[in-house]
């Protein structure tokens, strides 16, 4: 599998989160400094303390894509360690951060490191379990990861689009991945697959053998990627 990633945009993200993060603890510092010693200045520790905690969260964004190893992209490259030359990952080189273009066609992978139990019912995504303070501090929310999936899909066809006539654009598929070696997934009727970082090979290979895609067509997508 031949790997192409956007290294220098994953280091400038990565100093951002170092930034984001000292700069949100610095300030939450100096607000509750400010509510203990200066209780007459109240409007100014409360607005100390809403900007600490968007930097903190701004920071923990940045810290667990790129700056925490190992990275996303370096998780899915080891999950994906001895698909065959017909396959290529593109990690922040295209409008989807993670994407796998083979034999098992064309698919946007994203990589979510929450712990805990993953469950999708009745429209709904819930993460059940795992650790509260990592929740609120030190982790993103679950949030809507289907309408993130749609979104990178939307605009990767967009980007196919600009370099490759609409009627040999194959189908965008696209997958959720937890990466969290506690989390359990339970979501088979999720709108998207979603599954455990373990599975994603299993889970690729089977896709290339039951609906493949060509390798004259899979070349084509690549070269087009390439040539923008």
């Amino acid at each position: 599998m031949e790997i192409i990633t956007n290294e220098r945009l994953i280091r400038r993200n990565a100093r951002i989160g170092q930034i984001a993060s000292l700069g949100g603890l610095l300030i939450l510092a100096g607000g509750m400094v400010i509510s203990f010693t200066k209780p007459e200045l109240f409007s100014i520790s409360v607005t100390c303390l809403l900007v600490g905690f968007a930097l903190s969260q701004i920071g923990i964004y940045y810290g667990n894509r790129w700056g925490r190893r190992p990275r996303p992209d370096e998780m899915l490259n080891q999950a994906l360690k001895g698909l065959d030359w017909r396959y290529t990952i593109y990690h922040y080189t295209t409008p989807a951060s993670h994407l796998l273009v083979g034999p098992a066609g064309v698919w946007v992978l994203l990589p979510r490191q929450q712990r805990g139990t993953i469950t999708y019912e009745k429209g709904r995504w819930r993460q059940k379990g795992g650790n509260l303070y990592l929740k609120i501090f030190a982790q993103e929310g679950l949030g809507r990861p289907d309408l993130e999936l749609a979104g990178e899909i939307e605009a990767l066809r967009r980007f196919l689009k600009k370099v490759l006539p609409e009627d040999q654009i194959p189908d965008i598929q696209a997958a959720l991945v937890f990466t969290h070696d506690k989390t359990i997934v339970d979501a088979d009727g999720a709108p998207a697959p979603t599954l455990h970082i373990r599975n994603l090979k299993e889970f690729i290979r089977k896709t290339a053998k039951s609906k493949p895609i060509s390798l004259d067509k899979a070349k084509e997508i690549q070269m087009a990627i390439r040539s923008d």
